[in-house]
Order: structure tokens, then C-alpha cells, then sequence
């Protein structure tokens, strides 16, 4: 081996990529505006969840709990329920992430020595929030247990039990089952990742074989040339969502609620984007490789931010409201018909 002629091979390279200021400025600059957005937007605690209390003491001791839970910063205090069902509304209609519910005897309960229950609706649609949530309040039971018990010193507790008894409930997913989190979200990265390249190197194909001005010269105008382009892969995706519920449903045992025909119509908007992106992307790319490259640059933030779910809002469990990778349009709630 001659390192002359590997010397000035290399050299040669170098002098290439700095004539090259597209492959430049992305071998240098994506990696950082990657790692600015990734490190900003991907977190995995959960702070200051929305939290309603349902006190049916409203006692001294029930408002000092209350603050306890608070004091952790996983609990936003936001709302107060009138009665339990409205609690469990709440949680239900997503307008807050858990729910406090405090006997009406707890402080009675208290007094007298005995286990005071004290009981935690969390939403277990969304991971990252129902595990920090269930982490938390049992976190809030040991410290007033062991509160209570320091205050008892020389007095010995009824029966050996503990004095404050946290339960806590997961609604919707109780056995905090993990495809019943996957599931819903791979149906928007498959549309995500397939459907954008797809389209965007479909196009950048059509253009480097000359083929695209062969389009252009007939009588076609540019709208239908676009829609003749995307409408296939718009039949693509809708067979996509059918083969990712069918398999979700049969061999995961994920359970559908709600109507298949909304999860459909909302889907279509979805990979409508998701075309319209590719095509977008197609219009920048030159080459099969850029596209291949720009769609991921554009993929990266998106499946890591939606699919990772959101921080502190998760994957909101509703009846078909959107077809995103983090909202599912598919209803979760009865995941276990224990709740």
C-alpha cells in the first residue's frame, strides 16, 4: 500500500465534501439540531399531573393529605369533585390525569387507630404518567405512615396494620398491560415511516428516470399528475391500519371500543399529511438518497416526541378523536372490564 496515492485519496474526499455544502451542513448540522431537539422535547418524568380530589371528610387531616400529594410535584391539584362518580368522570372525559378520593371516615378512621383507606384513580392509558403517578402516591402513604407512626411512638397500632392505606386504581389498563400502550401508537408510525418515504422516493424515482417529464408534457394538469401520484398509497395506508388492528386485536388481545368506521375517516386525514409530506419532501430531493435522508430528518423528532408519548399528557384515551401516533382514534376504556 502506497500512503501517498491513500494520502491523496483522502485528501480528495475532503476536498469533495466541502464542495458539497448540502452534505456539509447536514453531516454538521443535523446531528446537533437533533440532539437540541431530543434533549428539549424527550423527557420521561412526569411532573405536575392534573389531578381532581374528591374529599368526603373535609377534616384537617384530609386537607393535609391533599397537601401531601401536592408537595410531591407529580400532583397538580387543579380540580375539586363533588362525588365520586364525577371523579371518575373527570379522569374519563381526560380532563384530568388522576383522581384523589378521600373517605368520609378517614379522619375518624385516624383517631381511632385503625387503616384509613385512601384511594387513587389513575389513568393507565398513557405509561409514563400512570407509572409516575402510582410511584408517587405510594410514595405519599409510606411518608404519612411513617408520620403516623412516629407520632405513636409507645402506642402500638391495632393489629400490626399501618395506619394510612394508599390503593391505588389504573382505569382502563389495570394490569398495566404494554401492548395495550404499543399498539395504538404503531399504527401512526408505520403510517409515518412508510407512507412519507414511500412517497417521497416514488417521486425522486420518476424524476431521475426521465419519466416525470413524460407526465408533464401530456395533457394532465399538475393537480391530477400530484393526485394520480398519492391516491394509490392513500389504499396502501388503509391497509396498513386493517393489517396493524387485525393483528393487534388477535394475537396481542388488544381490545377495540368504539366505531372502526371513525378510526377510518380520522386515518385518512393522517395519511393525507403524511402524502402531503412526502411530496413536500419529494419537491427538495434531487436523489433517492436525499429523500431517503430528509425523511427521516423529518421522521426522527416525530416518532420520538408522539411515540415515546407526551411527558405529562401520555396518550389520551377517547372515542376516535384523532388519528396521531400519540392520540390513537382507538378507545381503550375497556381494556379490562374490571373498571
Amino acid at each position: 500500500m502506497n500512503r501517498g496515492r491513500l494520502r491523496s485519496i483522502v485528501w480528495k474526499e475532503f476536498v469533495q465534501m466541502r464542495r458539497d455544502r448540502a452534505t456539509l451542513g447536514m453531516l454538521l448540522g443535523v446531528p446537533v439540531m437533533q440532539l437540541m431537539l431530543f434533549g428539549y422535547a424527550i423527557r420521561m418524568d412526569v411532573k405536575n399531573l392534573p389531578t381532581a380530589v374528591y374529599d368526603a371528610s373535609h377534616t384537617q387531616e384530609s386537607r393535609a393529605l391533599i397537601q401531601q400529594f401536592g408537595a410531591t410535584r407529580n400532583f397538580d391539584i387543579v380540580r375539586a369533585a363533588p362525588s365520586y362518580r364525577q371523579a371518575v368522570h373527570l379522569v374519563d372525559a381526560g380532563v384530568v390525569h388522576a383522581a384523589i378520593v378521600i373517605p368520609e371516615d378517614y379522619a375518624r378512621r385516624l383517631k381511632r387507630g385503625r387503616p384509613a383507606p385512601v384511594q387513587v384513580l389513575v389513568d393507565a392509558t398513557s405509561p409514563s404518567a400512570s407509572q409516575s403517578a402510582i410511584g408517587a402516591a405510594q410514595m405519599v402513604g409510606q411518608r404519612g405512615n411513617l408520620r403516623l407512626l412516629l407520632e405513636r411512638v409507645g402506642a402500638a397500632s391495632p393489629r400490626g396494620r399501618l395506619p394510612l392505606d394508599v390503593r391505588v386504581r389504573p382505569l382502563y389498563n389495570p394490569a398495566l398491560s404494554s401492548p395495550f400502550f404499543i399498539v395504538p401508537g404503531i399504527i401512526g408510525m408505520i403510517l409515518s415511516n412508510i407512507l412519507i418515504v414511500i412517497t417521497a422516493m416514488a417521486i425522486v424515482r420518476e424524476r431521475e428516470h426521465g419519466t416525470l417529464e413524460q407526465l408533464i408534457v401530456t395533457p394532465l394538469t399538475r393537480s391530477e399528475i400530484m393526485l394520480g401520484k398519492i391516491a394509490p398509497y392513500v389504499l396502501v395506508g388503509f391497509v396498513q391500519i386493517t393489517a396493524v388492528l387485525v393483528v393487534g386485536r388477535f394475537l396481542f388481545r388488544v381490545p377495540i371500543r368504539g366505531s372502526v368506521l371513525l378510526v377510518y375517516a380520522m386515518s385518512f386525514l393522517f395519511i393525507v399529511a403524511s402524502l402531503g409530506l412526502g411530496l413536500f419532501i419529494s419537491t427538495l430531493a434531487r436523489a433517492q438518497a436525499q429523500a431517503m435522508q430528509a425523511s427521516f430528518f423529518f421522521l426522527l423528532p416525530t416518532c420520538c416526541s408522539r411515540a415515546s408519548c407526551s411527558r405529562a399528557r401520555g396518550c389520551r384515551r377517547s372515542r376516535a378523536r384523532s388519528a396521531s401516533p400519540c392520540r390513537s382514534p382507538i378507545t381503550w376504556r375497556s381494556c379490562a372490564a374490571s373498571s
